[in-house]
This record gives structure tokens, C-alpha cells and sequence, in this order.
């Protein structure tokens, strides 16, 4: 099955460049940026769209989906829980370090991003049972960069700059 992943718009935390863990819709560039995308991608056949359940990648897989497939949305696909760094700007931390899957750092209460990384394959094990030949994934950087592992191995185990940009696309061919 091909599985393409795409990073929502922008939001207005992206610009900020702040942790956040407020559900916001699209900025006005964020609605361009996935209007591009629908360009860019209308001739990518898929069979359905799953979304994450945040305001923002649901209105991306909105704009987006230009056969008007059905979009269906994942709790498990959501954007790692930064918690209480929420609010604070990306570098009140070491990033590096926020993403490096083999740390022992707990930042405050962010989710753990060993817990964040298998509820990710929990979806795509799942993912792997069904019978679709193609399936649009909208979800967030940390889950692109969730994918990244998957398909490609945790390797170092360094992630921060292995996620996709705003209404970036990746495919990736998920076997049985």
C-alpha cells in the first residue's frame, strides 16, 4: 500500500515558533499553502484520507482532497503533547535533545516520546491490515518524523530535523 504523509498548513504557533498545545485552525497562509498542495498532488489516487482529529489537519484533508474521498480521523495520530512547554518559544529547550529518541530527559510533562513513538506504530500497524492500495495521511511534523522511523529505522535516533514541513508530502510503500 502506498501511505503518503502530509504536514498541515501553518498555524499561528508555527510562525510564533512557540510550543503549543491549543487546537488552532489555519492561518491565512497555512489555507495557501494547502490550496498549493491540492494542485501539486490531484493526480495522487487514493482510497481514503485519515486524519489526525486537530482542527488543523482536518481542515488541510478538507482543502486537500480532491477526489472527495472519505476522511476519517485517528486520536493516535495527533501531535506529540508538549504539555506545560506549551506557550514557550521552540528554543526555551534543547531541541536536539526534545527529539532524540534515546534520551532519559523528561521535559516537564510532554509526552514521552517512547510512548509518542508507539502510539504512532500502533496506527500504522494497524494501518498495515487493511486492504487499501493508497491512503493520505494528514497529521503533524512529529508524526512525519514518527513515520520517518518506521519506514526508514530509528537509526541514532536523533528525529528533530527529520519531520516535514508545512504541507510537505512524503510517500512511503507500507507492505503486509
Amino acid at each position: 500500500m502506498k501511505v503518503y504523509i502530509v504536514r498541515h498548513g501553518e498555524v499561528s504557533f508555527n510562525v510564533l515558533k512557540c510550543y503549543s498545545t491549543i487546537d488552532e485552525d489555519l492561518t491565512d497562509v497555512g489555507v495557501i499553502q494547502a490550496r498549493n498542495l491540492r494542485q501539486k498532488i490531484k493526480d495522487i489516487k487514493y482510497d481514503i484520507i485519515i486524519s489526525s482529529p486537530l482542527v488543523r489537519a482536518k481542515h488541510t484533508a478538507d482543502i486537500i482532497n480532491f477526489n472527495r474521498k472519505e476522511i476519517v480521523t485517528d486520536e493516535r495520530i495527533k501531535e506529540r503533547d508538549c504539555g506545560d512547554l506549551s506557550g514557550k518559544p521552540l528554543n526555551a529547550i534543547d531541541r536536539d535533545e526534545y527529539w532524540n529518541y534515546n534520551t532519559s530527559i523528561k521535559y516537564g510533562t510532554s509526552e514521552d516520546i517512547q510512548l509518542f513513538f508507539r502510539r504512532i506504530y500502533s496506527f500504522l500497524d494497524e494501518l498495515r491490515t487493511k486492504e487499501y492500495s493508497s491512503v493520505l495521511i494528514v497529521a503533524h511534523s512529529g508524526v512525519s518524523k514518527v513515520f520517518s522511523a518506521y519506514f526508514e529505522g530509528i537509526n541514532e535516533g536523533m528525529f528533530l530535523d527529520r519531520g516535514l514541513k508545512n504541507c510537505e508530502i512524503k510517500e512511503y510503500n507500507l507492505k503486509k
